[in-house]
């Protein structure tokens, strides 16, 4: 798989046009002097938690027992999962039993908002099906945390132009792109096991 391909799988796993309402909601009653160093700070362990995936993901799969076929169709089904939820949301949201005062720290925004099981048990599968291109996929982790993270500090200007609805369709747009690379995950981890 190509590494700009790859980088645009992650981005729309990541989804950051539609984590911009939560996002913005949940940093809300952070002091305005705060949120940027706040927003920097959870994109940060994010980005550290993917490339640690990246990186020791196969060691921990193979302590584990697990075959890089049941990680690639367990992984089309997270992915299956979020693209369906972000076609169809849940009313009240992510964060809706969640305790909205006080400063976020890695739990809801580094994970599982922007680093969420998905896109870790996908860059476990690539650094399992392709270690020598683990170069290649940190450039990929990197283009797409750039541009996701990039999305997120304009948030509240993309939630000006876009609003709610704009967003909300964006994200759905996302969802159905979404949809056909979880299948085709699927159907290579089904393939995969059915050839072994």
């Amino acid at each position: 798989m190509d590494t700009l391909a790859v980088a645009f799988t992650l981005f729309l796993i990541i989804d950051p046009l539609g984590n911009i309402p939560i996002f913005l909601s949940i940093l809300k009653p952070v002091a305005d002097s705060r949120r940027r160093f706040v927003l920097m700070r959870e994109l940060a362990i994010a980005l550290l938690l993917m490339l640690l995936f990246l990186w020791l993901g196969p060691s921990l799969l193979h302590a584990l027992s697990l075959s890089p076929e049941a990680v690639s169709i367990s992984g089309g089904l997270i992915l299956l999962i979020i693209a369906i939820r972000m076609i169809f949301p849940s009313r009240g949201g992510v964060m809706a039993d969640d305790d909205a005062s006080g400063e976020p720290l890695i739990v809801p925004l580094a994970t599982p908002l922007f680093a969420g099981p998905s896109i870790l048990a996908t860059l476990v599968l690539l650094s399992e099906s392709s270690p020598q291109r683990n170069v290649d996929w940190t450039l990929a982790i990197l283009l797409a945390w750039a541009v996701s993270a990039i999305i997120l500090f304009a948030g509240s200007f993309f939630y000006q132009v876009l609003g709610h609805r704009g967003l909300k369709a964006v994200e759905r747009l996302m969802g159905m792109l979404l949809i056909s690379i979880a299948v085709q995950m699927l159907l290579d981890g089904v393939r995969a096991a059915m050839t072994h």
